[in-house]
């Protein structure tokens, strides 16, 4: 997922460019959230799409917003946080198991997101989910 909200666009562009050079490389998938207007494989979040996209995920933190993202045509749900995290300062994480509870019967898969990294994962795969994404996991 490619947020990057407050850098300006021309240099939030290239910076784009270059993520899904890496990505497409890896077999990744490339989410824009915050501008549909730059291309990318899909869309993340409540963005009025300007073009078909590949996918669409959508953030879910409590049921409702869920619920919101299947009627939106979510085809995946980031659940978050999961964990505690830099990115939701202040705010405790939901566990895995009230997480996974958020996103479960919906027929969409759901991504933990939140203060996750690789031994977290291997350590909450067994409550469902359909795979995990960070931010300070990979940069550290």
């Amino acid at each position: 997922m490619f947020r990057h909200y407050a850098t300006p666009a021309g240099e939030r562009r290239a910076m784009l460019r270059r993520v899904k050079r890496v990505a497409s490389a890896r077999g990744l998938v490339v989410v824009v959230a915050g501008d549909s207007s730059i291309a990318a494989d899909g869309v993340h979040g409540r963005v009025r799409a300007r073009a078909i996209w590949r996918i669409r995920t959508w953030p879910a933190h409590d049921r409702a917003e869920a619920l919101a993202g299947r009627r939106a045509g979510a085809d995946a749900l980031f659940v978050s946080p999961v964990h505690a995290t830099r990115s939701h300062a202040g705010a405790s994480g939901l566990g895995p198991a009230r997480a996974m509870r958020i996103g479960r019967g919906l027929g969409i898969p759901v991504i933990a997101l939140g203060g996750m990294d690789e031994s977290r994962w291997r350590r909450i795969r067994r409550f469902g989910f359909h795979g995990w994404a960070a931010i300070d996991a990979w940069v550290r």
